[in-house]
């Protein structure tokens, strides 16, 4: 934990917004930030009202994310926002996240990061240009078991990976919600702010969860996008066969037609030596298989949980630990990030573990990649 807190701003996460309210409890839980500044809507006058809403002081309450940028820089340096944190929808993100970081700003961006990959690229050059702190927020990555998990993989505990399950199934899409207007289903079946569907909005967490436990390379894939709902304009369900660098495979699917389903991300990867599952409905427990001997359940601070995992946990066994600590380790990691930067030492911990503009081009090449072969009717593309 951080000794001194860091004055953040946020783009977005207004009126009626999911998820502005998870990033500003995650940024804070720890002491590590505080909230002063945003441009909280796309609507200037609802900008405002949201600021006013969540107690922001006249001064630092801007209508637009552009005032925020060029009034925030003409502050005093040790009076200005440290970092920026993003929740627009996802067509919103390019824009102010490459304006923030080229003015020096740190940036924690909501995923997907961007609609395509020349934005992509262009943030990863914008950044390493500036130097700046960028994360984005696959926030799953933030749970200890997870981080457990990829410890387990990378020191071999099941040895050289052969096979990986991953989904992410959710049910509330499977009628036409976005016709009544509920204000998640618009805008994240819209195309134009969206960019892809189920692939995109769920698909995305699915393939950074494997690549974050695994370390794998995807080399290959063969995708079927679909769209089940009648007069629906993007994916509502997708397939997809993966083949990784050194031979493993793996299979990743997602859907937002699966009714009775919630939030069902799980992963299950096998190795030569053993396996491992874990499930995002339940992160306090993962299950590892040896292939000789007893499966053993692993617990969220039990005392297999190891350094890394105890490092991301905040309470004691049997206490549930979730979305929000998850998405909070993730702020931790940014936090302490910056804080090392300013003081000239090499970073740590969680300030080396969370999802960076490079995981980011990554997951938006895997959307284009997934889409691009389900137009070319499930052909097998490189990577």
């Amino acid at each position: 934990m951080t000794a001194t807190p860091l004055s953040f701003g946020m783009v977005g996460g207004g009126q009626g917004a999911f998820i502005g309210a998870v990033h500003r409890t995650a940024a804070i839980m720890d002491g590590q930030a505080r909230f002063v500044a945003g441009a909280l809507s796309s609507t200037p006058r609802k900008s405002l009202a949201s600021g006013r809403e969540l107690g922001l002081p006249d001064d630092r309450n801007y209508p637009t994310w552009q005032e925020m940028l060029a009034r925030e820089s003409a502050r005093p340096p040790h009076d200005r926002i440290d970092f920026v944190s993003i929740v627009t929808p996802n067509h919103a993100h390019f824009e102010p996240a490459n304006a923030f970081a080229a003015a020096g700003f740190n940036v924690v961006l909501d995923k997907p990061m961007v609609m395509n990959s020349a934005q992509a690229s262009q943030l990863a050059a914008t950044t390493a240009k500036t130097g700046v702190v960028f994360a984005v927020t696959y926030n799953y990555t933030g749970y200890p078991l997870v981080k457990r998990a990829a410890e387990l993989v990378r020191t071999g505990a099941i040895g050289p990976v052969r096979k990986v399950f991953v989904e992410y199934h959710q049910g509330w899409l499977a009628t036409r919600l976005e016709a009544g207007g509920q204000k998640q289903a618009d805008w994240r079946t819209d195309p134009k702010r969206a960019g892809a569907g189920a692939i995109g909005d769920i698909g995305s967490h699915a393939e950074n969860l494997v690549a974050t436990i695994t370390g794998l390379e995807i080399e290959q894939l063969c995708a079927d996008a679909t769209t089940f709902v009648p007069g629906r304009a993007i994916d509502d369900d997708a397939s997809v066969l993966l083949r990784f660098k050194g031979g493993a495979r793996g299979v990743l699917t997602c859907s937002q037609v699966c009714v009775g389903e919630e939030n069902n991300l799980s992963i299950r990867v096998y190795g030569e030596n053993g396996a491992i599952a874990w499930r995002q409905e339940n992160p306090n427990e993962l299950w590892l298989s040896p292939r000789e001997g007893s499966k053993r359940l692993l617990t969220r601070g039990g005392p297999e949980a190891g350094p890394i995992a105890a490092a991301a946990t905040r309470i004691p066994p049997g206490h549930p630990e979730g979305f929000f600590e998850a998405f909070a380790n993730i702020y931790r990691g940014v936090a302490e990030a910056i804080h090392a930067k300013r003081e000239g030492r090499a970073p740590a911990g969680l300030a080396t573990q969370f999802p960076t503009v490079h995981d980011g081009a990554r997951g938006v090449r895997f959307i284009e990649r997934v889409l691009d072969s389900t137009a070319r009717g499930g052909a097998w593309l490189a990577f």
